[in-house]
């Protein structure tokens, strides 16, 4: 975990532990925002109930449902948003009064539609006299901070308590990484040379998932050449099959073919 991931998390506990409302994490597609939250998970007090969502593309009212089911509220006899709100609440004051704590993660959230979010909104309603019985994280792509300075997001925007975007690796951060995978994987020598992990990084803009495939690319380069090290030029031509950049050498082709 780099330091901008280990400070993410730091906030996502802390705000779990001492606050309510929302707590609102963002970042570009693959700097590991579900990996922060797998993690996250790990690190939560048994004490907490989770609600995962990795869908939100849904109805209010299933929508509801599926926190119900998250949290294993028993279905209400009548089906409606009321009858699930009303369920909801009473199970989440069940669980203030044993000393627990009701988190809901949506991931995602970038694509909530307004009436989803409004209802979001509302769920924060949900409280005692001094507490907050439901504590809100969404997570999402920058899109999100777009969506929740809409001017008709106010409410909801000044329900968030804590903030946090997720920065991509920087280039020691990637030195590190690549160091790292490698020794979990077994290497016992540096096989990705300096001017491969600069290359690495070029060609990623330090985003841990495009670090990942190029750099499974470059290995794979490597292997068809007998080669036990990756050097920049590697990196190069493999970055170009990731991106869809033109070919300039059969390798690819070849190593499809000594694999099979």
């Amino acid at each position: 975990m780099s330091a901008r991931h280990a400070d993410a998390l730091a906030h996502l506990i802390y705000g779990i532990s001492e606050s309510g409302g929302f707590i609102q994490l963002t970042g570009e597609v693959g700097t590991g925002k579900t990996t922060l939250i797998r993690s996250l998970l790990e690190q939560l007090p048994a004490k907490a109930e989770i609600a995962l969502i990795l869908n939100p593309q849904l109805s209010t009212k299933e929508f509801l449902q599926a926190i119900c089911e998250e949290l294993r509220v028993p279905a209400p006899h009548e089906d409606s948003v009321k009858a699930r709100i009303d369920a909801l609440n009473a199970h989440l004051l069940k669980v203030h009064a044993d000393g627990r704590r009701v988190v809901l993660i949506v991931d995602e959230a970038q694509t909530l539609s307004p009436e989803l979010l409004e209802q979001v909104r509302l769920l924060t309603n949900l409280e005692t006299a001094k507490q907050k019985l439901l504590q809100i994280i969404l997570i999402g792509q920058p899109e999100l901070r777009e969506l929740l300075d809409r001017p008709e997001m106010r409410q909801l925007a000044q329900r968030v308590t804590g903030r946090y975007h997720l920065e991509p690796l920087t280039k020691q951060d990637t030195v590190a990484y690549v160091h790292h995978r490698m020794q979990v994987a077994g290497a016992q020598s540096d096989v990705f040379k300096s001017a491969a992990i600069r290359q690495l990084y070029r060609s990623s803009r330090g985003i841990p998932r495009l670090i990942n495939v190029v750099a499974d690319r470059a290995l794979l380069a490597a292997y068809t050449q007998d080669s036990h090290s990756v050097d920049g030029g590697l990196v190069k031509r493999a970055a170009r099959e990731v991106y869809g950049g033109p070919r300039r050498a059969s390798w690819w082709r070849w190593a499809d073919r000594r694999i099979l």
